[in-house]
């Protein structure tokens, strides 16, 4: 086996002996351009709303929120799509993102964290606060692609939009500040943990607190 290897190896380092140097070079910039096309033509399959709504069941949930929201539903018909807010736009930052997601999405495939509703919802929190951080560490760089804050015409919007807006960029805040929510359920906030009961008797071994002493009447 390793004299078959080491005999390929010898193969591919001969110069060929058949060939021109222009044929070499245009079997190797069309073999260059097959891989690179093949490779985009993945990329771009795998953004696209379809892949995301088919590729596993757990995306179900997430996506048929998405399709009932703003983004994916609104009078205009003017959507966004999954990776115009959760992929980056430019080639390096969306292979490392996708590269990153894959292997998170399949290493949860494969444990089950999330195959049913139940364990869905048991983490949502965690996989919002997630997105969350990276949309606040990248001053919400998907949300910018589209809307552009110095574009918006104050005097078309509510008062209350007006407020926000303004108020946000006194206070150096980024969409995701304020808008979680638009295209997926919000997670619910964990029950507060109840008070002490300070009524309840005191432990086995434990001292009782000291009774008030009454008063002892004066002859």
């Amino acid at each position: 086996m390793a004299g078959r290897i080491r005999r390929m190896w010898d193969a591919l380092r001969r110069p060929p002996v058949r060939m021109s140097l222009g044929a070499v070079l245009i079997i190797g910039a069309v073999s260059a351009w097959v891989a690179w096309g093949s490779f985009v033509y993945v990329i771009e399959e795998t953004s696209t709303n379809n892949f995301c709504a088919n590729a596993c069941h757990e995306m179900n949930i997430s996506f048929a929120e998405y399709s009932k929201s703003i983004h994916g539903h609104n009078r205009t018909g003017v959507t966004a799509t999954c990776a115009d807010c959760h992929i980056p736009h430019t080639m390096v930052k969306k292979v490392i993102r996708k590269t990153e997601a894959g292997f998170t999405d399949v290493m949860g495939k494969i444990s089950g964290v999330i195959d049913t509703p139940e364990k869905f919802e048991a983490h949502r929190m965690a996989m919002a606060e997630k997105v969350w951080a990276d949309m606040k560490k990248n001053d919400s760089r998907e949300c910018r692609f589209c809307h552009d804050r110095k574009k918006m015409d104050a005097e078309q919007q509510g008062s209350m939009a007006q407020r926000k807006h303004a108020t946000a960029v006194e206070q150096g805040k980024t969409c995701i500040d304020c808008h979680q929510g638009v295209a997926h359920n919000l997670p619910e906030e964990p029950e507060p943990a109840p008070a002490p009961d300070t009524t309840a008797p005191p432990a086995e071994g434990s001292a009782a607190p000291d009774a008030a002493t009454p008063p002892t009447p004066q002859t």
